[in-house]
Parts: C-alpha cells; sequence; structure tokens
C-alpha cells in the first residue's frame, strides 16, 4: 500500500468546513491544523508552560487556560513577540501532526488530508504535499456569506477578506479547485468526484521510503521527519 499527503485550504467563508465535512464523511484522514494548534497550548502541554513564562500570568483566565484574546493582542502590536510565540508553538504543532500522520501510516490510509488555513501564505508545508486542494468561492458569495454569517458591515466584511490572500491568487497555487460558489449539491459531488482521483492515484509520500526506520525505531522516524518539516 502506499500514501500520500494532500493540502486543504481556503479562504474566509469560502466554505472549507462544508468540503472537510464530506470528507470526514467519506471517511478520509482529516488533519486539522487548526485543533492541533489549540489543543497544544492547554496546560497540560510544554507549550503551555513556555508561553505563561515567557508572557507572564496575565494572559491565563481563572481556569488556568491562555486567554486567547489577550495574547492575540499582544503579539498583534508586537511582531517580535508574534515571532517568539510562533517560534514556541510551531515546532509542537509540527510534531503532533506527524504523530498523526504516522498515525494513518501505519493504519494504511491511502492518503492524508492536511486542513491548513494558513497552507498557500506560509508555503512552508505546501512544499512536502503530493496535490493542494482549494475550496473556492467568487469575492461576491465570499462577502456576501461573510457579513451573513458573521453578522458584519460590508466595510468589516472587507477588511477581513482583504487581510487574506486572495482567493483568486491562492486558486493560482492549488493543484485542485473545488468552487464552493453554488449549492452544497454540486460541491458535494466535486469532492466525490476529487475523492476518487486520489483514490485511484498511485503516488506516494517520501515517507513510505523510511519504512525500515519505522520498524529500527519509531523514535528515530519522527526525529527525520520533524527535521524535513522545520528545516
Amino acid at each position: 500500500s502506499t500514501m500520500f499527503l494532500v493540502g486543504l485550504s481556503g479562504g474566509i467563508a469560502s466554505g472549507k468546513s462544508t468540503v472537510v465535512a464530506v470528507l470526514r464523511e467519506l471517511g478520509c484522514a482529516v488533519i486539522d491544523a487548526d485543533v492541533i494548534a489549540r489543543e497544544v497550548v492547554r496546560p497540560r502541554f510544554k507549550a503551555y508552560r513556555q508561553i505563561v513564562r515567557y508572557f507572564g500570568t496575565e494572559i491565563l483566565l481563572e481556569n488556568g487556560e491562555i486567554n486567547r484574546e489577550a495574547l492575540g493582542n499582544i503579539i498583534f502590536s508586537h511582531p517580535e513577540k508574534r515571532q517568539l510565540l510562533n517560534s514556541i508553538t510551531h515546532p509542537e504543532i509540527q510534531k503532533e501532526m506527524l504523530k498523526q500522520i504516522l498515525k494513518y501510516f501505519v493504519l494504511g490510509y491511502r492518503y492524508v488530508i492536511l486542513d491548513i488555513p494558513l497552507l498557500f501564505e506560509t508555503n512552508r508545508l505546501a512544499k512536502f504535499m503530493k496535490y493542494t486542494i482549494l475550496v473556492y468561492c467568487d469575492p461576491t458569495t465570499q462577502l456576501s456569506r461573510l457579513m451573513k454569517r458573521n453578522g458584519l458591515s460590508r466595510a468589516e466584511a472587507e477588511a477581513r477578506i482583504a487581510s487574506q490572500l486572495p482567493l483568486d491568487e491562492k486558486r493560482k497555487l492549488a493543484s485542485h479547485v473545488i468552487d464552493n460558489s453554488g449549492e452544497q449539491e454540486s460541491t458535494r459531488r466535486q469532492v466525490l468526484g476529487l475523492h476518487a482521483r486520489l483514490e485511484e492515484s498511485l503516488d506516494f509520500l517520501w515517507a513510505r521510503l523510511a519504512v525500515g526506520t519505522v520498524v529500527a525505531g519509531f523514535g528515530g522516524l519522527v526525529y527525520l521527519l520533524l527535521r524535513h518539516f522545520i528545516s
């Protein structure tokens, strides 16, 4: 059996969650980077202790968890502190992603989808993806959906959309595009078709070449993979 990585991304209100729901319904392995990012800063994790040490206890809620809004306010106006936070959290996020990839590798999945919101903005992980998928919708639909979903004014919605790389730019970078501008049934048919093509693919993840290392020692493989991801 073989396995490869597929990167999935979109834009605000483009409908990525709708596509992910269909993929999960089909039994696909989906790793959500946002969920992992929230998990690794919980009190029992190493990143939590480092964040509290550098940013102080004033960023904590009464229950001891990190107040994401308070921390966000700090790093928004201080780029050097944002860089510090990233240096703490990114290695932990990548390690957890690797653990989950290896789990699906051992279970024999044909491909694993990495749901990464900033996949095309950072481009750091995109180079490890055999394919990349963009969940797209036209600008007018995106604006309308965001205003309705979040109760925003036109100006507020436009400002949020402008803070991201435009979907039309991301579209040029993706190997596959799911157009979610229309009805959900149309989106579903596109996802089903793409899933069928991916299932038939014979491409494989380069980590398959390290299968001997898996047998020799799980820790050694994690180290090798981590070096590739963060180098």
